[in-house]
């Protein structure tokens, strides 16, 4: 409850300092696109094609009181055939000397500085019900609750170049269930850029660490906690990059069946502008060992992806794409029909 005390009062003593204003300052941004992927999984299951109609609306939300602080918040509307919004987005707190303070939903420092490696556009993607635990994302061992804050330094804190940021959630106080959760968590996180030559060269990365609870008698072995990093390089119209997470994490599956996971993961990219036109390449390579919690993870769960795209500039804001996805799965140690192969073409219009 104290911690609960301390973060209320440090949102009230803030907000208190800004001068009453009529209306904060509103942008948008949005895209919609629009296509057809056409799938090919492997084993017995049939081929399918489906029409893709994504559309999505971002407000920003911005004010800046009399003594320099600016605060900051958005949300997004989110159409993927059931329109939901997505406001679980923090408040936050930009000071005049450049660093800032997230406070309420700010996530996972560690997450926050992972490194963008370049990958394919489109949707293409391969369907289908797996208990294949196997990560794809390197910040999967980085968990927070909504009742968090994120600290962020200003740019070129302590060097040039380098930026920190440190995080750290609490218990929301709700009662245990049968379905585990995050419970409490912190996480550190860093970026350095730097140049060498015509190169500029991007290093990230951050370690996580969460409480994880569930009811019951059994209980994990190990809680959710990762590390990752990642490095990228941008020379004129060409940007390659490679990132990689390794931690632990769970995963709640069908028949209220709940499993630890012990993973890590490896993406890489390469991206190439010339004109109009945008090439990209990206691969992923995650492995797992997962487990019922309270027993050791012994069987081995892989998932491999390599995808590309080709992507034109019809006009401003306008673009077509052509992407191709092809997976190959592993579950508990046995090929997994569940991967195969995807191919996308479509249109994104972009405001």
């Amino acid at each position: 409850m104290k911690k609960e005390l301390l973060m209320a009062s440090a949102l009230v003593s803030t907000l208190g300092a800004t001068s009453v204003a009529q209306a904060v300052t509103a942008t948008m941004a949005g895209s919609m696109k629009i296509g057809a992927e056409f799938e090919s999984p492997g084993g017995s299951t049939v081929d399918s094609n489906n029409v893709v109609d994504l559309s999505n609306f971002n407000i920003s939300l911005s004010e800046t009181t009399d003594a320099g602080t600016t605060i900051s918040t958005s949300f997004e509307i989110v159409d993927e055939g059931a329109v939901a919004a997505d406001d679980d987005n923090a408040l936050k707190l930009t000071f005049t000397d450049g660093s800032a303070l997230e406070i309420l939903n700010a996530g996972n420092a560690a997450g926050t500085h992972v490194v963008a490696v370049p990958g394919a556009g489109g949707e293409q993607a391969i369907g289908g019900t797996s208990s294949n635990n196997a990560p794809t994302d390197v910040d999967f061992g980085a968990g927070s609750t909504v009742l968090g804050v994120e600290w962020h330094s200003a740019a070129d804190f302590l060097a040039d170049g380098l930026k920190l940021s440190a995080s750290f959630s609490s218990d929301s106080g709700a009662a245990k269930s049968t379905t585990a959760r995050v419970e409490s968590s912190y996480g550190v996180g860093a970026t350095y850029v730097t140049t060498a030559g015509d190169t500029t060269l991007t290093i990230g990365g951050g370690v996580a660490a969460s409480e994880t609870a569930m009811s019951g008698a059994t209980q994990l072995t190990a809680d959710k906690e990762g590390y990752n990093i990642g490095i990228s390089a941008v020379t004129g119209d060409l940007t390659v990059g490679i990132g990689f997470g390794d931690g632990d994490t769970f995963a709640d599956e069908d028949a209220g069946v709940t499993s630890q996971v012990d993973g890590s993961v490896t993406k890489a990219g390469i991206s190439y502008v010339t004109g109009d036109i945008t090439l990209a390449l990206g691969g992923t390579s995650g492995e797992a060992k997962d487990a019922n919690f309270g027993t050791a993870p012994t069987t081995d769960d892989a998932k491999d992806t390599v995808s590309a795209s080709v992507t034109y500039a019809v006009a401003s804001g306008v673009s077509a794409v052509l992407g191709y996805l092809t997976e190959d799965h592993q579950d508990n140690g046995a090929s997994d029909d569940t991967g195969g192969s995807s191919w996308y073409v479509g249109a994104t219009m972009s405001f």
